[in-house]
């Protein structure tokens, strides 16, 4: 499998959906705007620019399946997975607030082998496959080099549906505010992932979120030299709900606040 080719090509796609966002959002109304789910957003827009993305992945690797937010194709378990989000940022696509992105993933029996995220105002491409490096519009990336938590800025994103572990979050994101240089916000994981894995932010955590958010930004932080796990450690951030990723420097003194307050599973 020619993951560089693969991958060269998936982001010639994204860049293509990322133009589709763009020009709905000039004309953009919020009328448009369906409710899922408690806080859970969508219009038009995500939904056709996940058929663009679909359609043109299909073609780039036609025997794999898709694990997709919207749905827009029946999802049938195969080596090869195509993991997408067409608009990861809905909510600040919807207010104009310009951070959103395209993050794409693919996957082989479960392991992350190829990741892209197009952060889409500013037209940066991030992209990475297994073994190949991470790299930002043609120049490679690599996580901050920084063991001292005080020195610090980290990324997060606030609970939005699942409030079963809010008290444990609020204490460590209170433990963060008092011992590192400050805590953002952005409002799209792929691009907290991709921020991250180009040292913009020393290490970013957030818990309930799906396969479409991180798959991408997995990808980018572990082939920039980067770390991810679950809270507990565990080595199923794809799937288990909570994802924390860093340098290897600041992975100790960082992931262990994090077990301190949430615990075991």
């Amino acid at each position: 499998m020619d993951l560089q080719r693969i991958c060269e090509q998936a982001c010639l796609v994204a860049r293509e959906a990322g133009r589709f966002i763009q020009a709905e959002r000039a004309h953009f109304q919020s009328d448009s705007v369906a409710v899922k789910s408690f806080n859970q957003l969508v219009s038009y827009v995500d939904k056709s620019a996940e058929m663009i993305l679909v359609k043109g992945l299909s073609a780039i690797l036609p025997e794999a399946g898709f694990i997709t937010e919207e749905e827009t194709i029946a999802s049938e378990p195969k080596e090869w997975m195509w993991v997408i989000d067409p608009l990861d940022g809905t909510t600040n696509f919807i207010h104009d607030l310009p951070v959103y992105s395209v993050s794409i993933g693919l996957i082989q029996h479960q392991k992350v082998m190829m990741g892209i995220v197009y952060e889409v105002n500013k037209e940066e491409m991030f992209y990475a496959w297994h073994g190949g490096g991470a790299y930002l519009n043609g120049q490679a990336i690599a996580v901050k080099v920084n063991a001292d938590l005080e020195k610090s800025l980290l990324a997060t994103g606030f609970p939005y549906y699942n409030y079963q572990q809010m008290d444990a979050y609020l204490n460590t994101l209170k433990h963060f505010m008092q011992h590192t240089q400050g805590m953002r916000r952005m409002g799209s994981a792929a691009i907290d992932l991709a921020y991250t894995a180009c040292g913009r932010f020393d290490a970013f955590f957030e818990y309930g979120l799906s396969p479409w958010d991180v798959a991408g930004g997995i990808c980018l932080i572990e082939e920039a030299g980067g770390v991810i796990s679950e809270f507990d450690g565990g080595n199923n951030a794809l799937f288990g709900k909570s994802i924390m990723g860093s340098s290897k420097a600041l992975y100790p003194a960082f992931s262990t606040v994090i077990k301190t307050h949430f615990g075991p599973k």
